[in-house]
Parts: C-alpha cells; structure tokens; sequence
C-alpha cells in the first residue's frame, strides 16, 4: 500500500525504486553538488590569494577541474557506500539506492570524470595541481571511503585531509608550488573539518550505529564526542586568525575570524555542557549548521579582499 508507492521500509528509511532512465539531475546529486560547491569556494579563495596570475581561461579551467574532480570522488564514494546509505535516514533517498542510477553507471561516471579531470588540470595547467588533484582523489576514494571510513573512529580526523585540499589545490594552479600559505589554508579546513562532521554524528548517532560506521559517538561515546569537539574547536579558532599575521588576510579577515571563532566556541562549549534530551541534539545541529557559514565567510572574507587588491 502506502508503503510500497512512497517506497518507505518498515525501517524507516527508504527503498528502491527503479526508473528507466537516469536523468542529468540524479548524475548532478551523484557529484554531491553541496559538497562541490564548498571545494569550488574555498579552491577559488586559494587561487586569489595566491600571488601571481592566472590567465582567465586557465582559471576557468582549473576551478572547473577542481570541481568535476570533487564531483567524481563524490560518485565514488555514493556507489562504494551504496549498501550502507540505503540503510542510513540522511542517505536514503540518493540516487543508487533508490534505483534512479545503477551502480555499475555510478562507477563509470566517476572514474572517466576523475581521469579527465586530472588529466585536463595538469596538462593545460601544471603539473602540480594535476599531481595534488589525483592525490585528493586518491586520498578521499580509496583511502577515506574503502578503507578509514568502516575501521576506526579517527575516519574523519585523518580522512578529513582530502576536504582540506581546494585551496592548496587553487594555489598551486596559479604558482606550481606549495607554500606556507596554502599549507595554512589547508590547516584550517582540516581542523574545522571534526566539530563539523561530529557535531552531525551527535545527532545522527543511530544511523551510523545501525550500518556499523565507527563513528566517534559510536564508538566511544556522546561525552567523548562533545570534549573532542571543544577540544578541536579549542585550536581551531586561534589557528584560523593566523591569516591575518602572515599577510593572507587584512582587517576585515582578522575581525571576521576573531567574532565568528567567538561564536564557535561559545556553540562548541554549549555541545559539550548540554548532555541530555533534545536539547543537546538542538546544540549539535547549531554547531553543525553554524560551521558551514563559519567556513565560507572565512573563505569569501579572503577572496574578496584579495579580488579588491586587484581591482
């Protein structure tokens, strides 16, 4: 009945349906287009602030590399997660596991994107960015998702390295080089990159517990969970207003670190002082949702001060 039209199992989560055809749109949500975005921003911040210039048309390219390169580990890791994300409430409704995309089409278009674009990035751009593309690739496909992301709770701390490449990856684009600077930017994802993602394990306990993810609230705990959040908060927010000291960020950037790294904290500290009830998931949520914003304001707080430089 109900069930079986809205494709609802009696777990909660939702079943197969099959379509004929697969349209753009279900390939689109294959490349996690909010994911994409975010790399595509904070790839673009990299390739501003980093001195030099690029030729427009090799800029356009290499943001668009970065992208589809971004697009393709996400279908990767869509058709590698298949099994669990048809299990999972916040995955359910993907397009392999609701039968919009096969898997073995979701493995072609990722592996022939990855190819192309790691291919195009370094032959008509350099060398570097082609080499550091393949490597974010390679690091978040194989080593992340088919081997951290089942065996160990530190998943995201050491798997979150291959979200933390964009800006390294826009830097290098325009100088071939890996420098200080972009090591810093990258830094700064990396150590973002646990409050954000445990801030929504918090919440999402149960599903990660259901599918045998080791997720650190799984694994070790709620209480453990929020420390480590405040803890990694703790050195983030400081790091963060690094920038500014080294000359990557002026006085817009220091001001935006210092009163959203405030913010941070002060919502990292309610996730580990609230413990109970739907208020703590309600702390967890407002870390999570603020992280995102936090992250891209930094980011387009650099980009636009380095794009006024050049005007």
């Amino acid at each position: 009945g109900w069930e079986t039209m809205t494709g609802l199992t009696a777990e909660g989560t939702l079943g197969p349906i099959t379509s004929s055809e697969p349209s753009v749109g279900d390939f689109l949500e294959l490349m996690k287009p909010r994911v994409m975005s975010l790399v595509v921003f904070t790839s673009l911040a990299g390739l501003f602030a980093a001195p030099g210039a690029l030729h427009p048309v090799l800029a356009v390219i290499a943001i668009l590399c970065i992208a589809v390169g971004a697009g393709a580990s996400g279908a990767l890791n869509m058709w590698y997660d298949a099994d669990i994300d048809a299990r999972m409430a916040r995955t359910a409704a993907r397009p392999i596991p609701r039968g919009r995309v096969t898997a073995d089409e979701a493995l072609a278009f990722g592996s022939v994107l990855s190819v192309m674009s790691v291919v195009t990035l370094g032959v008509l751009v350099n060398g570097v960015a082609g080499a550091l593309l393949a490597l974010t690739f390679a690091y978040y496909v194989f080593f992340y998702t088919m081997w951290l992301k089942r065996r160990t709770p530190q998943n995201i701390v050491i798997g979150g390295a291959a979200g933390s490449f964009p800006p390294m990856l826009g830097w290098a684009a325009v100088t071939g080089t890996v420098t200080v600077e972009s090591v810093l930017l990258f830094l700064i994802i990396f150590m973002w990159t646990p409050p954000h993602f445990w801030a929504l394990a918090l919440y999402r306990c149960r599903d990660y517990e259901r599918v045998g993810v080791p997720m650190l609230p799984v694994v070790s705990g709620a209480d453990e969970t929020r420390r480590q959040i405040l803890l990694y908060s703790l050195v983030l927010v400081p790091l963060a207003v690094v920038p500014y000291f080294i000359g990557l960020g002026g006085i817009a950037y220091a001001i935006a670190s210092v009163a959203l790294g405030l913010i941070f904290l002060h919502l990292a500290f309610k996730v580990w002082r609230i413990r109970e009830g739907r208020e703590a998931d309600h702390a967890a949520k407002r870390l999570f949702g603020f992280s995102i914003l936090y992250l891209f304001i930094l980011f387009g707080v650099i980009l636009v001060e380095h794009l006024a430089l050049r005007i």
